[in-house]
């Protein structure tokens, strides 16, 4: 056990499924109790080893998660079923959520106690956790796509290089990331964010909007084809930052961008998927050296997102040398 989790929480109750409800009552869930995973290839993904390791460690009061693999676009019964099985199944803690956040929330808010700030204003849902008889809902995108990028991109980076960023992808995950570059200090000179549909172009228009992001920041771009994601990589100055956010390369096949793209010179970028055909980040380590690029896979981003869920999920802390930790250990599961 990671020493400081908790372990007087959990040192009695682990074995039972058990935890402390909100007012100090002991809830106890059985020896059946699970985590779940809301995904579309839950199977392949690496959490599905590393997690019982990541609950010895923590001492949390299961080492069951169970994934469950939802289609793209799936009807809003199947979400709503998805997350009234969660509030009404004793032995479920929760879950975390992958590709379906945005469609959770807009068919299944309303099954909710509460809400977190980021949830209602990204409109998503990526944390389910229950407290008692209450079931929450938390958006923790926004916070893992900080701390993931605070990792390899330094605090002045776009101001010392005049650079700009363009995010590929506006779903969930690629919202948070421009929202937080739009709000960080060292602001880009521009950020382009694209889509394949003009409605996820909107719905993170609106979340700019609401958090004061400056007019004219941020442009919003539908592409159609890999060549006009070319023609927009081209236009960008030296240094500037390149986000695979469309999830082509793990749940989709192939990649946004053509093999004739080049990336900018001493550029940025970030994968942010780590397992599956990895297409996107292939085609920037080829041109690794020749074009002097950082490249970075999703791993870390991972890793975060995954101990922000635990913790809310199971209410214990998750401090920075924790979060290392967790990561040692998914690092010899990898």
């Amino acid at each position: 056990m990671i020493h400081g989790i908790r372990e007087n929480v959990w040192r009695d109750i682990g074995a039972y499924g058990g935890a402390l409800h909100p007012m100090g009552r002991k809830v106890n869930r059985g020896p059946d109790s699970y985590l779940g995973f809301i995904g579309v290839s839950t199977s392949e993904s690496s959490i599905m080893t590393v997690f019982p390791q990541w609950a010895e460690a923590l001492g949390l009061p299961t080492r069951r998660l169970i994934g469950l693999d939802l289609l793209l676009d799936s009807p809003a019964e199947v979400y709503r079923e998805v997350v009234a099985t969660i509030r009404d199944d004793p032995r479920h803690w929760g879950a975390l959520v992958t590709t379906h956040k945005i469609a959770v929330y807009a068919a299944a808010s309303d099954f909710f106690d509460s809400l977190d700030e980021p949830a209602t204003t990204f409109g998503e849902i990526s944390c389910i956790a229950k407290r008692g008889d209450r079931l929450l809902g938390s958006a923790k995108d926004p916070v893992t796509v900080r701390l993931a990028l605070e990792e390899f991109l330094p605090d002045d980076h776009f101001r010392r290089n005049a650079a700009a960023a363009l995010v590929l992808g506006s779903g969930g995950a690629g919202t948070a990331l421009t929202h937080q570059l739009g709000v960080r200090d060292d602001r880009p000179e521009r950020i382009v964010c694209t889509s394949l549909s003009a409605e996820p172009l909107e719905h993170a228009r609106t979340v700019h909007e609401r958090a004061g992001i400056p007019d004219g920041l941020i442009s919003y771009v539908v592409t159609t084809d890999s060549e006009e994601v070319d023609r927009l990589l081209e236009s960008l100055p030296p240094s500037s930052l390149v986000v695979n956010a469309t999830g082509m390369g793990k749940d989709r096949p192939d990649s946004p961008i053509s093999n004739d793209a080049l990336f900018p010179d001493q550029g940025v970028v970030w994968d942010f998927n780590y397992r599956g055909a990895l297409d996107f980040l292939a085609q920037a380590r080829r041109q690794q050296t020749e074009r002097r690029l950082q490249v970075e896979d999703g791993w870390r981003y991972f890793i975060h997102g995954w101990s922000q869920a635990v913790a809310e999920v199971f209410d214990i802390p998750m401090p920075p040398a924790t979060v290392d930790e967790l990561g040692r250990i998914a690092a010899r599961l990898r």
